[in-house]
């Protein structure tokens, strides 16, 4: 399966929530869902809350974050493929997403090259 790539660069083939979902298997949801309850210190994250066919385009479930996402979002409005791929790379938006995750930047800093070169 190729790797696909949310608008933010979290890789949402890799993610537990994407894996349960394609697998339509309930209890690896409740395990994500209990998961991310604890890691993000939000009670109740409920399945239906994690079900997530991955954050690109309008079709298919989203996670519950999605709805509320400032960077995908501006993403969808912008119409890029995905952040890396914006006129205004890298904005104050990613700026603040990539002091909590990272690995993201590494991500989108690759396929910003790439297009570059």
């Amino acid at each position: 399966m190729d790797k696909i790539i949310a608008y933010c660069g979290l890789v949402c083939s890799e993610c537990p929530a994407y894996i349960a979902t394609q697998a339509d298997d309930r209890a690896a949801l409740e395990q994500v869902a209990a998961q991310w309850s604890e890691e993000y210190n939000v009670p109740d994250i409920t399945v239906e809350a994690v079900i997530c066919d991955g954050c690109l385009g309008t079709d298919g479930h989203k996670c519950a974050h999605c709805s509320d996402c400032e960077i995908r979002a501006c993403a969808m409005e912008r119409g890029v493929v995905n952040c890396a791929h914006c006129d205004e790379y890298i904005c104050e938006k990613l700026e603040g997403f990539f002091g909590f995750v990272p690995d993201v930047r590494v991500t989108l800093d690759a396929i910003h090259a790439g297009l570059a070169a």
